[in-house]
């Protein structure tokens, strides 16, 4: 039997992170994994969707703006089979790069199903049958999350799909219907409307990207719709129906009832934990009513020795969380110090075109907390390096403390706010004020600008409008 001080099981961007630091700590190591090295982020998620919605950007400009760079053709070819096949070329080099720095850093590497039989042991079976029994002073669960399928959805992986097939399929849809609106509803929205395909995206709740600032969202859909997108909020899906042509989509409002149809219908609902089959209950890991594991701020469950990361967690479904907790975790089993995370004042960026960004309260959320706010707010329009893009759709917003000053929240929509995100969290984090990042010299002409103009205007000293 082969025993370890660590054992991780899953290699997503928590788990592979977490078994980096581990061994860097001087822990033996060993992690598990089912299918892909990199996890689902990797190979079938995150990565490779930015690959895509790279050619989408280019696709939609091509298409529908080439003479505002002064380009014409006589007839324009896009292949979107060879977006696909760059998105996956991208994927397993960073795949193959985890497999290096599991070899770097002297991590055993089991390939198979893992399965708690006690608590400092784990019987992992292969795909071809064979099973092998791992002890560890500590495991680690990074089992990551799978897509929540309501019961009225039942995909064939044909014409009702999930963000798997989504990724993979070299086929472009003439017409799909997106149901749900968040992060990966609106970024193959994005995907393929900028290749011409038909999209409605149909969300329950009043606005897309629920968890975002509702002007913000609202701005992004203002955008969709100029693209062609149609957007049904305050939508309930009924049913999901197979035709020989593709799907029909029951859909009920406050106004009543309609049915959509096209050729396939993308789930994009949400996401539920990997807790299940791991023999968890056995061991005595509590869990909460969704299935979630229950972890203290060390990452730490209620049994002694078995640690949980990432969005097995629940705490929030994101790949840079994810790895945070795992570098947490990794440091609370050296006896090293940690800190804890701030979830609320985490960055979450959703990479559709525009980008949406934000962190923190939104307006509406620091009122109701009790606090006299200030609010700055800059347009792209007046940034000169975003008219010089021409991309200069979306704003900046700042949300502040009147009394202290203390940043709460910012909001953005536009392009690649995504990178803009660090120097607010940086700023809030190390508890600066507007006035400080106002103070920051910003090169010019860059995106950036907009944050320091957002900054003035808390005082109301807008530069630039």
């Amino acid at each position: 039997m082969n025993e370890y001080d660590v054992l991780v099981v899953g290699a997503g961007p928590g788990g592979y992170v977490n078994a980096i630091r581990a061994s860097q700590n001087g822990l033996k190591t060993a992690i598990v994994e089912k299918q892909w090295m990199g996890g689902v982020c990797l190979n079938i998620g995150c990565i490779p969707s930015k690959a895509l919605l790279k050619n989408a950007d280019l696709a939609h400009t091509l298409r529908e703006r080439a003479s505002d760079f002064g380009i014409s053709f006589e007839k324009l070819n896009l292949d979107y089979s060879a977006a696909v096949k760059r998105s996956r070329q991208v994927s397993e080099r960073l795949t193959k790069g985890v497999s290096f720095l599991m070899k770097k850093n002297n991590i055993d590497v089991f390939m198979g199903s893992a399965r708690f039989t006690t608590k400092d042991q784990v019987e992992v079976k292969t795909a071809d049958g064979k099973v092998e029994t791992l002890k560890a002073k500590n495991i680690v669960i990074a089992t990551g999350s799978h897509v929540f399928i309501p019961p009225f959805l039942k995909p064939d992986g044909e014409k009702v799909i999930t963000y798997k097939e989504a990724i993979l399929q070299e086929k472009l849809p003439k017409s799909v219907v997106i149901i749900g609106a968040g992060a990966i509803g609106v970024e193959f929205a994005t995907i393929w409307s900028s290749y011409g395909t038909e999209v409605t995206l149909v969300e329950m709740l009043p606005h897309v990207l629920p968890l975002a600032d509702e002007e913000a969202a609202n701005e992004l859909a203002k955008s969709f719709k100029k693209r062609g997108v149609q957007i049904l909020t305050s939508h309930k899906v009924e049913s999901v129906e197979t035709t020989s042509s593709g799907v029909k989509v029951k859909v009920s409002s406050a106004d009543g009832e309609k049915v959509l149809e096209a050729e396939q219908a993308l789930a994009a609902i949400g996401f539920r934990a990997n807790s299940a089959d791991l023999g968890l209950e056995q061991v005595g890991v509590k869990l909460d009513e969704k299935g979630n594991v229950q972890v203290d701020d060390r990452m730490s469950t209620n049994i002694k020795g078995i640690w949980a990361i990432g969005d097995v967690t629940g705490k929030l479904l994101l790949a840079h969380v994810a790895s945070k907790q795992g570098v947490i975790c990794a440091d609370a089993m050296a006896g090293r110090e940690t800190e804890n995370i701030n979830y609320k004042m985490t960055p979450s960026a959703t990479y559709c075109q525009p980008q949406v960004a934000w962190f923190g309260m939104t307006e509406k959320e620091a009122k109701d907390a009790g606090y006299e706010v200030k609010v700055g707010k800059f347009p792209f329009s007046a940034n000169g390096k975003a008219l010089g893009l021409s991309e200069h759709t979306g704003f900046a917003k700042i949300i502040s403390d009147a009394q202290y000053g203390e940043i709460l929240g910012a909001h953005m929509v536009g392009p690649e706010v995504s990178e803009l995100l660090p120097e607010l969290t940086l700023a809030q984090r190390m508890e600066m004020t507007a006035r400080e990042i106002a103070g920051n010299i910003h090169a010019h002409p860059t995106l950036s600008e907009v944050l320091m103009e957002a900054a003035e205007g808390i005082e109301g000293q807008y530069l630039q409008i």
